[in-house]
């Protein structure tokens, strides 16, 4: 782990691999191709693609349309916008006749750093884990978009895949198979277990390789399918660790934090740490200095371990 790769890039670039293997994968829009990265797929498959223009909620009900005709469509905005801008669409049009669109959602959380909260999605998560029948994914890097996004293509119903603006540390090689609905150990340990999604999977292996000359053994998870979480390795970690630790970059209400919980409190409950965002919108800056004012750092995972093996103790 140490070079970096574009969740974006790959998304563009795997959805022409898709389109040439499936005649099927139509692609739509919202007049953002060029930083969703669609704009490969319409290169090659101009035919197959669908600018829908700033009109969010039509691309979705379009997408509907398409899916009902026996199309595979993936259709992209930003997520601030999808779901933001169109969530009765998607609960009407796609959720309950549990149609077969592929929702592929960029710049998500605040690492869209001085856009501002206007475009800093951090809700997206809570609310397409409340829609029935969807699956929900946020891949750690760009080796498990690519396979997220395979796999969502051969897989029957409606998916949500959020994917971030920054580049990320490649975690993955070629070896690696993802298997959804499955959480993927990527540290062992026997004294705390900490479970992240996205951009976070990265700094929570780097604390568990600090940690661990303290004699503190770090279990790393990631959850990379939201919805339908994993129960079991869920279940596992807390019968095994004794204490978790989630980390995300999104609201603490509706997101991991509150998955993890609730499958802890009706089998083994655990002392349990949050880090993420705390009911509030997130201000305007760079990046980097958002993610080390809300704690979403190895800083921050760090401090959380130490306090939940503490309360683990007590």
């Amino acid at each position: 782990m140490g070079s970096t790769g574009s969740f974006r890039e790959t998304y563009g670039k795997t959805l022409i691999e898709l389109g040439k293997g499936n005649a099927d994968i139509v692609v739509l829009d919202a007049d953002v191709s060029h930083s969703t990265m669609t704009h490969y797929f319409a290169s090659q498959f101009p035919e197959r693609f669908f600018n829908c223009g700033i009109a969010e909620q039509n691309m979705i009900s379009i997408a509907g349309g398409l899916a009902s005709s026996g199309k595979i469509p993936f259709a992209s905005a930003f997520a601030v916008f999808v779901p933001g801008r169109c969530f009765d669409q998607i609960r009407i049009s796609i959720a309950q006749p549990h149609l077969n669109v592929k929702l592929v959602a960029t710049h998500g959380g605040i690492t869209v750093g001085e856009d501002g909260a206007s475009h800093q999605a951090i809700e997206d998560l809570s609310l397409m884990c409340s829609l029935p029948s969807f699956t929900v994914i946020v891949p750690a890097d760009a080796t498990e978009t690519a396979l997220a996004l395979k796999t969502a293509a051969i897989t029957e119903g409606p998916f949500y895949i959020r994917l971030c603006r920054l580049e990320g540390k490649v975690i993955y090689d070629e070896n690696y198979r993802f298997n959804l609905g499955k959480a993927n150990m990527l540290k062992t340990g026997s004294d705390v277990t900490i479970i992240a999604i996205g951009l976070m999977v990265a700094p929570a292996c780097e604390i568990a390789d600090n940690l661990k000359p303290e004699g503190i053994n770090c279990r790393v998870l990631n959850m990379s399918t939201l919805k339908p979480i994993d129960e079991m390795a869920i279940k596992q970690a807390a019968i095994e660790t004794g204490a978790i630790v989630t980390v995300e970059e999104h609201l603490e209400h509706g997101g991991l934090g509150s998955e993890v919980a609730s499958v802890i409190a009706k089998n083994h409950p655990v002392p349990m740490e949050m880090i993420a965002i705390k009911d509030t919108y997130a201000q305007s800056g760079k990046p980097a200095e958002l993610l080390e004012y809300y704690g979403l750092t190895t800083k921050g995972i760090e401090q959380a371990v130490r306090t939940v093996l503490k309360r683990k103790k007590s």
